[in-house]
């Protein structure tokens, strides 16, 4: 009995335990609201239903948690992510929208080339910001937040830009072995970091660099190399998000693409466990903290929460969360059942 218990005990306190808990509260709060909201059904070969919107809708949040995951690690923010997503979106739909035939692979496939290659430039100015210059991460990556709207503007001319390519649109809305296109794009580079960090001495030197990089120096590992390394992935995550979500639209909206999604993502990587003093990190927390926000938004719609009323309702989920994963709170949660437990019995000889 008393192995259960600490067992029980050791579950308890996992960092993930509290956000687990928390998305299956909202699962529940729908299904409950809604009786077929778990349903999974199969039309025309794809499947459909509410875990399935929830994956979907998770795959441009995902991407970005991604890269802030590393980033954070490094004692680092990136507050660019949402103009990164709007700049690959612009570079992307004016090109295919120039071109004299917006259908065709190549085209778009230059196009996205040419988005990439962008938003690596400005991963590299990010990092060469921060590990060069030595400024602190969230004033050097609010530059590229305050400007990087401009820049996307002076691409699309001021103007809302749409296309209609069949290729491009795919990636949003496209579905693949009965999956959806973009999940499957999202899950794919969450595997492949997942990999990358754990498998090789990536993850180590991340993680040592954001604990303390002037002893990581001394140390030998070259600081300035991850540094650069974390914010030109966060770069290029922020780019593929952006493709997704100018996909999803077909258009690209230099003003609301990624509108305030670095917050979602921030929120996304402490609810999963990650601190913000940088260190260790866990990219399954930030996949469970991503599903955790992205549930909460259906859980709002699902409910007939008042509009509004949503960022209340979503600003107190994610504090009790942080609350209950709280180190404070759990030791006197801990303490409180020490307290109230029950004495042992002595057994006469």
């Amino acid at each position: 009995m008393s192995s259960v218990m600490t067992s029980a005990g050791a579950v308890a306190r996992h960092r993930l335990f509290w956000p687990i808990v928390a998305l299956a509260v909202l699962l529940l709060a729908c299904v409950l609201k809604s009786n077929t909201f778990l349903d999974i059904t199969v039309r025309d070969g794809h499947l459909y239903g509410g875990p399935i919107d929830i994956v979907r809708r998770s795959s441009v949040l995902l991407l970005v948690a991604l890269g802030m995951t590393l980033v954070i690690a490094t004692r680092g923010i990136d507050l660019s992510v949402g103009a990164v997503m709007a700049i690959a979106g612009a570079v992307a739909l004016s090109q295919i929208a120039a071109s004299d035939n917006p259908e065709s692979l190549a085209v778009v496939l230059s196009a996205i080339g040419s988005a990439v290659l962008v938003c690596l430039l400005i991963g590299v100015f990010n990092g060469f910001l921060v590990a060069v210059v030595g400024i602190q991460p969230i004033i050097a990556t609010l530059v590229i937040m305050t400007a990087g709207r401009g820049i996307a503007m002076l691409i699309t001319g001021g103007q809302i830009t749409t296309v209609n390519s069949a290729p491009y649109k795919t990636i949003a809305t496209g579905y693949w072995l009965g999956l959806p296109v973009a999940a499957l794009i999202a899950g794919f580079f969450f595997v492949a970091m997942a990999l990358i960090t754990r498998r090789t001495a990536l993850g180590v030197l991340i993680e040592s660099v954001g604990i303390n990089p002037v002893a990581s120096r001394l140390a030998g590992v070259r600081a300035r190399t991850i540094i650069w390394t974390v914010y030109i992935l966060c770069a290029f995550f922020a780019c593929i998000a952006g493709f997704i979500r100018s996909s999803d639209i077909m258009a690209a909206d230099a003003n609301n693409a990624g509108l305030f999604i670095e917050l979602d993502a921030i929120l996304a990587v402490v609810i999963g466990g990650t601190s913000l003093a940088g260190g260790k990190f866990s990219l399954v927390g930030t996949l469970v903290g991503v599903l955790v926000i992205t549930t909460l938004t259906f859980s709002v719609t699902i409910l007939g929460i008042p509009a509004n009323a949503v960022s209340l309702f979503k600003a107190l989920v994610v504090i009790l969360v942080c609350l209950l994963q709280s180190p404070v709170v759990r030791h006197k949660l801990r303490a409180r059942r020490r307290a109230t437990a029950p004495a042992p019995v002595e057994v006469p000889a």
